[in-house]
């Protein structure tokens, strides 16, 4: 951290850093941001981190680049949704933990109200049928937007590095084949350009990394094993295991929810996940905003209501809790080795995602052309990204096969 990031704070730990600039910006300020962020940014946690990174910190330098990237890497070691965490990581920076209880609230607040929305209607009219013709074309636009996002991402961040370069090639080859992030291979990652830049001295290796960054090794799996929970106990406990231990972006969250709540608890039909699913991505904000979709279906407005907050959690905790750590430490050279090692492979773990997405999304030539097209819009055009999904809707209803 250099020192218009390591203001002291009454919440922060250990001995009083170096006092920081005054914020370029106002906590209001940033939550405005980020409500306008989580109503109108598509294209899921790939292109949501970019938006952030080229807003917050290109544009208008409220962010440094070193504080965004401490946050993505925060934000793959620990378990939950990216985009979410890292937005309450930013709201952390400056603003401690009011700033980050408000920025993430103003991030999921607009999402959260338009999938109860979706789903009253779906529970009204007996399902969404058009949601699939959406999807088909959104879902494709998705992939440009992503692919654009990954490919400008990689380019900041990486470098000329040729250590870095073989991370990421690796983590990307990895989440391709096996389509999920293992966190193994963020903290590995770590560990290795750690050792190759600023090796250790075993015998203070102990005392010389911050037992924090292993604290996502040391989660123990709670069980309530018998126990005759009502339906609301029973949704709070699934989702909150689902929040705590499910690592890397919002979609990874998906195998593990189906799971859960089709085979395992019945809640759903395999029809209503994929319409869950499908409304997840189709709306704006976090992707993991699916389980307030899946709530309101279960148990209406409660159930959304403890489902999110239940997903949405243990990531605010997983965030607050290790962020000043990470603003103490962040200039020592074995943690800023060690941050750069997580960051290259958490950006291949989501150029790797693209390819996994895309697999599931450009199923013909007409969605090869729509993803294409995106890409191309927003490298030459600069087309904003809301135009883009609000066109490729209205494609799908026009174009979806019968």
């Amino acid at each position: 951290m250099n020192a218009t990031t390591a203001r002291r704070e009454p919440d922060a730990p250990g001995p009083n850093p170096a006092p920081d600039a005054r914020p370029r910006y106002t906590l209001w300020q940033l939550a405005r941001y980020f409500l306008k962020l989580g109503a109108f940014g598509f294209g899921g946690p790939v292109a949501l981190v970019e938006y952030m990174r080229r807003d917050l910190v290109e544009r208008r330098g409220w962010i440094t680049e070193a504080d965004y990237m401490d946050g993505l890497a925060l934000s793959q070691l620990a378990p939950g949704p990216l985009a979410a965490q890292l937005a309450i990581y930013l709201g952390f920076v400056h603003y401690r933990v009011l700033g980050a209880t408000l920025v993430g609230i103003a991030f999921v607040l607009p999402s959260f109200l338009m999938v109860v929305g979706l789903g009253w209607a779906y529970v009204r009219y007996g399902g969404l049928s058009w949601v699939q013709a959406v999807f088909y074309a959104v879902g494709a636009a998705v992939i440009g937007i992503i692919a654009h996002s990954a490919y400008k991402l990689t380019r900041k961040s990486i470098g000329r590095s040729r250590l870095l370069w073989a991370i990421y090639v690796v983590a990307a080859a990895a989440t391709a084949i096996t389509e999920s992030e293992e966190v193994l291979l963020f903290l590995g990652a770590g560990v290795l350009v750690w050792l190759v830049r600023a090796p250790p001295s075993f015998g203070r290796l102990r005392g010389r990394f911050p037992a924090v960054l292993l604290a996502p090794l040391g989660i123990s799996v709670p069980g309530v094993p018998g126990m005759d929970l009502d339906l609301l106990g029973r949704i709070l406990a699934f989702f909150t295991y689902a929040g705590a231990f499910v690592f890397g972006s919002g979609l990874a969250i998906v195998p593990f929810l189906y799971g859960g709540v089709v085979k395992e608890h019945r809640w759903l039909t395999d029809q209503q996940f994929l319409d869950a699913v499908a409304v997840a991505l189709i709306t704006p904000g976090p992707v993991v905003i699916t389980t307030g979709f899946i709530g309101f279906l279960v148990a209406g407005l409660p159930g959304a209501t403890v489902a999110a907050a239940a997903t949405f959690l243990p990531a605010y905790f997983f965030t607050i809790i290790p962020a000043p750590y990470f603003k103490r430490y962040g200039k020592r050279p074995h943690v800023a080795a060690f941050v750069d090692g997580v960051t290259a492979a958490a950006i291949g773990a989501i150029s790797g995602a693209v390819i996994v997405l895309g697999r599931r999304s450009v199923v013909d030539l007409p969605t090869a052309l729509i993803a294409a097209g995106t890409a191309v819009l927003l490298w030459k055009a600069k087309v904003p990204e809301p135009a883009i999904i609000v066109a490729a809707a209205i494609l799908g209803l026009l174009i979806y096969p019968a």
